[in-house]
């Protein structure tokens, strides 16, 4: 019995199927996991994928995985999600996707808002799936997402099964979840650890893993508080959610995604074969006896692990069972060399049609589409006539074409005769023009390209008003930044106060700042889940502050939604604008600026139209934002926001902040951001403010800062120039 897997389970009368959605870093694997049961397939090419160390695909293999998918009626997605450089986005991009798009890609999955601006409006009917580097926690965000045109949003890994469910009922889109794979310990899209420590960024698909290295965990008074067996702190397990798949499609996933987009054909292979069993079982009987077998398990297990599998956070916050602390490699067995899954042809009917006098005609049916080709017209035989023992067998040898004849009817009159030649002839004529009418369907026409409008962005005069913010995470560097003339606008960060007093004390804060000539602003939570939005829903309205910075999608959509007006609202550095592109997406919305993303160089920074633009010019780069929490996984969790610090094998020290407010943690860089020296030189790009921002500093080490504009001269080694004269690759 069905039951009701394919109606909507509350999520306001959508009907949804379950799809099953493997990986492919090659051509071969692509078609391996499609023949193991797969009824989706994302993939990378030569440019723009997060994957970019995968062999991928090249451009020809792109266009024939395309049709062989489709031939075998599955899905074909393509990635496009990192984040695209001013000089890639306007020209190469469009000419990349546009052969893809005309020979029938189903979606593509972005990361990158500028991206999904640019395919909305240049391939307006080619779906768009909102990659997990986006960050989605919240239906608010969804919901955006949607508005600027997802047709699917790729769910952030850390959601519980309740989250996901109070998405589905209130945004109302389809949802994408991973059910296998690796986990990153980093919210995706908001990790910068490879890109700061060797130029290698996530968000360009190069990451080269720190995570996997080991770290010791030390508290504020630098001693070690980790012990010997959890020598890999930010390791997580993989992740396993097959016991899971009758809660996680009846929370509001639609899609179950495997990650391994790096791994070897047999892994992906084989462990979607597994699924596929799975999701049948479940879909057959629902979910009353749905059960995973032992052997499926130890298959799984043989297919690669680290060290076991965890069903991550779809049933828990966090927690030290969830890292691997000891072996962060991925290990397999012998099991996974098994042979590839053989292709199961697709059945087609035909009839042969043999008369004298008349060209000999093949109709093939493949589905609903039907083709007839016309031959050599038969000749009087001399000898030997041909037979139709002879015709059937010579038109069943279908050779490397996807079809099978399951039925062929031949009509043949007596005594005629035609060669191997022309029967073979005739078989692939036929099967070439059923292909190409089914194949016929998907294809587009090239759309007729609009003028891009980020095209010719705002141009700094150089005589735009300058001026300089401050941001601060505790509480004892504000006191020094109200004091301080040169700053206009003071940021404070939602962890500064307990949640229950940030009404009152941001009240008489922003009295001070008001008196002292100042803007306040407040910093919503990185990570801004279901819950966060709901106690800010009691009383954003009440917030005493000329604005918000805000860092996600989730902060984005929530305060438009509650009628804040987008002039009061700033994204921060991980809202990205890489592009010209991207900063129009936002701020065609009215949004009262950006800032300035911490990966792009100075001839990056030419390209850009700064115009509105905020920069940060001091301070600690933020890392990693985990949901994941330090102190919990190596001591116990007392809900007391503190310090600590991941110390690496060279001894080099990353500060560790576990914010209780919004549960999560984020590491910092070992190092300030220091700018002060090319201050000039970014007003001469047309940077509208630039950003002190406050971390680790007590209040006198704030007032140090500011009265130097400079480090004292015995740190000037403690600095970083960041990514300003390096980039990314």
């Amino acid at each position: 019995m069905l039951r009701s897997l394919f109606l909507c389970l509350g999520g306001k009368g959508m009907t949804r199927n379950m799809e099953l959605l493997a990986p492919a870093g090659s051509l071969e694997t692509l078609k391996a996991v499609i023949l193991a049961g797969a009824d989706a397939v994302y993939f990378g090419g030569p440019v723009f994928g997060a994957r970019a160390h995968a062999k991928n695909l090249n451009r020809e293999e792109i266009m024939e995985a395309i049709d062989f998918g489709h031939l075998h009626g599955k899905k074909l997605f393509l990635t496009v999600n990192t984040l695209l450089k001013e000089e890639e986005i306007n020209e190469a991009l469009p000419a990349y996707l546009l052969p893809f798009y005309e020979q029938g890609l189903d979606a593509v999955i972005v990361q990158d808002f500028g991206v999904l601006s640019l395919i909305k409006r240049q391939f307006p009917d080619l779906p768009i799936h909102t990659s997990t580097q986006m960050a989605v926690m919240g239906a608010a965000g969804a919901a955006f997402l949607k508005q600027a045109g997802a047709s699917r949003i790729v769910l952030s890994r850390e959601l519980s099964l309740s989250e996901i469910r109070t998405i589905r009922d209130e945004a109302a889109i389809e949802l994408e979840g991973f059910v296998h794979g690796a986990l990153c310990y980093s919210c995706s899209g908001q990790c910068l650890f490879s890109s700061m420590l060797g130029k290698r960024s996530g968000n360009r698909g190069r990451c080269a893993q720190p995570c996997r290295l080991p770290y010791a965990v030390v508290d504020a008074n630098g001693e070690n508080v980790s012990r010997k067996a959890q020598a890999y702190p930010l390791s997580p397990k993989d992740l396993c959610a097959i016991d899971l798949l009758p809660a996680l499609f009846e929370s509001g996933i639609s899609s179950f995604k495997i990650e391994g987009r790096m791994k070897q054909t047999q892994y992906a292979a084989g462990v979607v074969a597994i699924y596929r069993k799975y999701m049948d079982l479940y879909q057959k009987g629902g979910k009353e006896g749905y059960h995973v077998e032992e052997d499926d398990w130890k298959r799984l297990l043989s297919l690669g692990s680290r060290s076991g599998f965890t069903t991550g956070y779809y049933t828990k916050r966090n927690g030290p069972d969830m890292i691997t602390f000891v072996k962060p490699s991925h290990e397999k067995s012998d099991a996974s060399q098994d042979a590839l899954p053989a292709e199961k042809k697709q059945g087609v009917w035909g009839r042969l049609q043999v008369k004298k006098d008349l060209p000999t005609a093949l109709t093939v049916t493949f589905l609903d589409v039907s083709a007839t080709v016309l031959g050599a017209v038969p000749r009087i035989a001399q000898s030997r006539p041909v037979t139709k023992d002879v015709l059937r067998q010579k038109l069943h040898k279908t050779g490397n074409t996807p079809f099978a004849f399951e039925t062929l009817e031949i009509e043949l009159e007596d005594g005629l005769f035609l060669s191997m030649t022309e029967i073979n002839a005739l078989r692939r004529q036929a099967l070439d023009a059923v292909t190409e009418q089914y194949l016929s369907r998907f294809r587009r026409s090239a759309p007729e390209q609009e003028e891009n409008e980020a095209a010719a962005p705002a141009r700094a005069s150089g005589k735009e008003p300058f001026f300089l913010t401050a941001s601060a995470e505790k509480e004892e560097q504000i006191a020094p930044l109200l004091q301080e003339k040169a700053i206009a606008r003071l940021y404070v960060d939602s962890g500064v106060f307990a949640r229950a007093d940030t009404v009152e004390k941001l009240a008489a804060l922003h009295k001070k700042t008001k008196a002292a000539g100042k803007q306040l602003f407040y910093i919503l939570p990185v990570l801004f889940r279901g819950s966060m939005a709901a106690f800010y829903h009691a009383i954003v309205q009440n917030l005493p502050v000329d604005g918000f910075l805000v860092k996600s999608y989730d902060a984005l959509g929530f305060l438009l939604q509650e009628g804040i007006k987008p002039a009061r609202m700033r994204l921060d550095h991980n809202l990205y604008t890489w592009s010209n592109q991207s900063r129009q997406a936002f701020l065609s919305y009215g949004i009262g600026g950006d800032t300035v993303p911490l990966e792009l160089n100075r001839a990056e920074l030419k390209r850009r139209s700064n115009v509105g633009s905020e920069m940060l010019l001091y301070g600690r780069l933020p890392l990693m934002t985990s949901a994941q929490c330090l102190k919990k996984n190596v001591r116990q969790c007392d809900h007391v926001t503190e310090w600590h610090a991941i110390k690496d094998r060279y001894g080099i020290s990353f500060p560790v902040k576990n914010d209780c407010n919004a549960c999560y943690n984020v590491i910092y860089n070992s190092v300030p951001l220091h700018l002060f020296s090319v201050l000039e030189e970014l007003r001469s790009l047309g940077i509208a403010s630039a950003r002190l921002a406050f971390t680790t500093e007590s209040g006198a080490q704030v007032k140090t800062v500011l009265e130097a504009l400079a480090l004292p001269p015995q740190e000037k080694t403690q600095m970083t120039y960041g990514h300003y004269k390096r980039g990314v690759e």
